[in-house]
């Protein structure tokens, strides 16, 4: 396990689960959260390739902060099938203080260890996070 600046580890099983949909497609997306008890980042919750990004949505808690992957799949103005690997930083203005402050001084840590990630979104509103915006990002970057 490696060590966050905020004293955060992050469990061998993050590491292995996003190589998994990175390199395999084994998963359309991956939940993490912060074991406050353990003091490490673990995985909270997988989506299989056939679910979709309103599914992908529908599994992020309302008033709790997240980490998630999404594994984005479009075509571009050529139609040639493509994807991108979004990282969301999911810590909705409802959530605890505390606990938006834990996130936001572990995320550039465990980030760095999730090696691929194309595309970065911060959200603390589910509008943050429409389709509409993953489609925009996905065309600029």
């Amino acid at each position: 396990m490696a060590n966050s600046a905020s004293g955060m580890a992050v469990n061998d099983e993050c590491k292995l689960k996003f190589l998994e949909l990175k390199a395999k497609r084994t998963y359309r997306f991956i939940i993490y959260k912060i074991d406050e008890k353990s003091k490490q980042v673990t995985v909270e919750n997988v989506g299989e390739p056939s679910l979709n990004y309103e599914d992908f949505t529908a599994n992020l808690p309302a008033n709790e902060c997240r980490y998630a992957v999404f594994d984005f799949d479009f075509f571009t103005e050529e139609n040639v099938p493509k994807s991108k690997i979004f990282f969301i930083a999911w810590s909705p203005d409802t959530s605890k203080v505390r606990s938006k402050m834990l996130y936001a001084s572990s995320k550039e840590r465990f980030k760095r260890e999730l090696d691929g990630i194309q595309v970065e979104l911060q959200a603390t509103d589910p509008s943050e996070i429409h389709l509409d915006v993953i489609k925009e990002k996905e065309i600029k970057e």
